[in-house]
């Protein structure tokens, strides 16, 4: 996974590095090439598509707007602090909290990629389908967490963000938000343990 993210980061400044140029066709593929990531962070911090799409559009307004200022070697760690800014900021002025605490509920297309990661090639039809529901499963168990150890949880797994950028997001110590990680991860691990079984059984 980390290496799956170092090449992305490498095509991003690549990218990045040729916008700034004005070769503003470099936009189209590295909006694009980080849209799975990050929009699929939004999605999971937010109500529905609808606000995540209003997010993910004012997310790369405003990395626009401070383009130069961007560290072409973090491309992605930008982005995810600038959407975590502006969820946060939605948030705040909605019912406090509540955009927050009603994620990951609905089967819209793209909700997130963990679930892509889990049936393996030559599973039984069983296997697959019970890699499925546990696909549907994780989601709603992500939805259930706490929001600080949810937002954790997707910006280390999603954005692979280092521990220390999501501690200085969050405003809290390093212990603090490694301690979140592992609450979010054990609570995981215990909502989902009769269905990981089943699926690994198949």
């Amino acid at each position: 996974m980390a290496a799956e993210h170092s090449i992305l980061n490498a095509r991003a400044e690549a990218w990045l590095t040729e916008y700034r140029r004005g070769h503003t066709e470099a936009l189209g593929p590295l909006v694009e090439q980080t849209r799975r990531p990050l929009f699929g962070f939004i999605l999971n911090m937010t109500e529905g598509r609808g606000d995540a799409e209003e997010i993910f559009q004012e997310t790369w307004y405003r990395t626009l707007r401070h383009v130069d200022r961007v560290d072409g070697r973090r491309v992605m760690s930008w982005l995810f602090r600038v959407a975590h800014n502006l969820i946060v900021d939605r948030a705040r002025r909605k019912k406090p909290m509540e955009s927050l605490n009603q994620t990951a509920q609905d089967e819209a297309p793209g909700r997130t990629a963990l679930e892509d990661r889990l049936p393996a090639p030559g599973l039984s039809p069983a296997g697959e389908t019970a890699g499925r529901d546990l696909g549907h499963r994780l989601r709603q168990a992500i939805g259930q967490l706490p929001p600080e150890q949810r937002e954790v949880f997707l910006l280390r797994v999603e954005g692979d963000v280092p521990f220390r950028e999501i501690a200085e997001m969050q405003d809290v110590s390093i212990n603090t938000a490694l301690a979140r990680m592992q609450y979010a991860l054990a609570k995981l691990r215990n909502e989902l343990r009769e269905e990981y079984a089943v699926w690994a059984e198949g």
